[in-house]
Formats: structure tokens, C-alpha cells, sequence
């Protein structure tokens, strides 16, 4: 039996479609099971928190390995759930940090991040883990925006970043939780392409027939518009990690995703093709057929990957 956190969020929900279809045995976790999609299969679902140790090992009783995902910025969620995950004889964790770690910034969520691998490491079970850089689904931010003719806005629209995709990152955490040969081992997953914010924009706009305007924010903007979100601990690390790509810190390319799945990652215009029907009001546009890229804060809030 293998767990899946953060089921109600992107990565969480495509690592448990992927487990499901390759017929392994899947239990999901979540705070509120009644937020699992309906496309995400529910071979058993469990209802646990992090912050509740006693359900956190009635969730891990059974498994042998586990994917995690957590978001808190200060609460002990990963030393509460490795110290069940142990309890109950896990043998494997599959852990989601974020490609920030490696970066040259010592920030508020990047040093917690770097203190939660280091709990990983320590922990009596084997792990892996997972560093993507920025999820292209955060990019769904604008959808509301561009289906209602408004300009997109972004800080530092010039700014070089990897974006990855989803889908590429679930197919390794499904090997890493499947196959021995990953335990032990780090793994920075960035997509194929150096991409801006406005570039990104001028993708959508080709795609959908009809130009999408780019607007730089100004600081004062980004800072106002962070706050009405996170508390002020967290807005000033996320405009510090923001200077961070801003100066050109995070071009980094790498070869792990190829090396690791077999084919070339997916690029910007391949995920924003696949997710079209967000950003369009179009009747043939709706059908929903992709569910990869939701929006949720459950599982996984877009800190991490909104400037890893």
C-alpha cells in the first residue's frame, strides 16, 4: 500500500492517478477526503492532519511507502509525519521540496525547507527527493484574468525561471515510490526552456488566437497583493526568492527529468496546450478534458513552486 498526501492538490492528485494506473494499491490523505476530486481514483481515503500524530499512524498503518507533501512554513508537519511513518514501519518516504533549496538565498521558506530535508535524511526509513522548480500550473493564476480580457500581471516580468511541469514530476515520484534503485538519491526536476513571465504570457496568447497583455506590477503591488494572502513573515521571503530569479539565479537546466522518465519534459507550450480550456471562454474549450493542472491550496499552496 502506498500513501499520497496532498491528494487534493496538483502534483498529490496526478501521483495518485498514476499509482492507480499502474495498479498499485493507493490509500489518500486528507484533512477534508469530501475535496478529493472525483477523477482521482479512491482506492481508500483517510481523513488526517498533520498537527494529529494518533491519525497520523492510523493513516500509515499498512503502508510501505508514502508520498509527502506538506505547506506550513513553521509547524512540525514533516517531523510529525515521519515520526508515524517510522511508527508504523514505512519503509520508503517520497519527499516534495523544492529546487530553492540549492539556490543561493537564505530566506524564511527556503531555510525551512532545507531543515525539512535534513529531517528527511535523519529519519529511520529510506527516502527521496523531489526538487522541482516553479510548477507551470501556477500560471493558472491568470486564467480568470485572460478569460475576462484583463491584462496578466507578474513581478519582474523579465525574470528567467525553469518552469516544469506537473505531470513530469508525478512520473518520477511514481518511479521513486515503485523501484528501490531511487532511494537515497536527490533529484532537481526544471523543465526544457529559460521562460519569463511575459513569455509565458505571449504562449497563452498564441495559443488561444487572440494577444494577451503582459503588465509589469510594481513592488508596492506585488507586496499589497502577497499580503492579502500570506502573512508578513512570508510575503518578505517570497519577494526575497522574487529578487532571486530577478538577478538570474534560476536559469539552472538539468537532465534529471530526460535521464529519469526516458522522454523530453514537457514544455510551456505543451502544458499551456493541454490546460487551453482554463484561459478560454470558448464553448469547445470547456470540456474540461485535462484535470492535471487544478488550482488547489490543499495539498500543495504554491509557495514553494510559485518561485522555487
Amino acid at each position: 500500500m502506498i500513501l499520497v498526501t496532498g491528494a487534493t492538490g496538483v502534483t498529490g492528485a496526478l501521483v495518485a492517478r498514476r499509482l492507480a494506473a499502474h495498479r498499485v494499491p493507493v490509500r489518500l490523505m486528507a484533512r477534508d477526503p469530501r475535496r478529493v476530486g472525483a477523477d482521482v481514483p479512491r482506492t481508500e481515503t483517510v481523513t488526517a492532519d498533520y498537527a494529529d500524530p494518533p491519525a497520523l499512524r492510523r493513516a500509515l498503518r499498512g503502508v510501505h511507502a508514502a508520498f509527502l507533501v506538506t505547506n506550513h512554513p513553521t509547524a512540525p508537519h514533516d517531523a510529525h509525519f515521519l515520526g508515524a511513518a517510522a511508527a508504523e514501519g514505512v519503509g520508503h518516504v517520497v519527499k516534495l521540496s523544492a529546487a530553492a533549496v540549492a539556490d543561493d538565498t537564505d530566506d524564511l521558506l527556503t531555510r525551512r525547507q532545507r531543515e525539512i530535508e535534513e529531517e528527511v535524511r535523519a529519519a529511520p526509513l529510506s527516502w527521496t527527493l523531489l526538487r522541482p522548480r516553479a510548477f507551470m500550473s501556477n500560471t493558472l493564476a491568470w486564467a480568470a484574468g485572460i478569460r475576462a480580457k484583463e491584462t496578466v500581471g507578474a513581478l519582474y516580468g523579465d525574470a528567467p525561471n525553469t518552469p516544469v511541469d506537473p505531470r513530469d514530476v508525478a512520473s518520477v515520484a511514481v518511479r521513486a515510490l515503485t523501484r528501490p534503485e531511487h532511494r537515497g538519491k536527490t533529484y532537481t526536476l526544471v523543465g526544457p526552456q529559460t521562460l519569463t513571465a511575459r513569455q509565458q504570457t505571449a504562449i497563452l496568447g498564441e495559443l488561444l488566437g487572440t494577444p494577451v497583455e503582459f503588465r509589469e506590477r510594481t513592488r508596492q503591488e506585488e507586496t499589497a497583493a502577497l499580503a492579502r494572502r500570506h502573512p508578513p513573515h512570508v510575503v518578505a521571503a517570497l519577494l526575497q526568492r522574487a529578487d532571486l530569479q530577478a538577478a538570474g539565479n534560476k536559469r539552472r537546466t538539468g537532465d534529471d527529468l530526460e535521464r529519469l522518465t526516458g522522454h523530453r519534459p514537457h514544455s510551456y507550450r505543451d502544458w499551456a496546450s493541454d490546460h487551453l480550456h482554463h484561459f478560454s471562454n470558448r464553448p469547445d474549450n470547456q470540456d474540461g478534458h485535462s484535470q492535471d493542472g487544478r488550482n488547489s491550496r490543499d495539498g500543495e499552496d504554491g509557495r514553494q513552486s510559485m518561485t522555487a
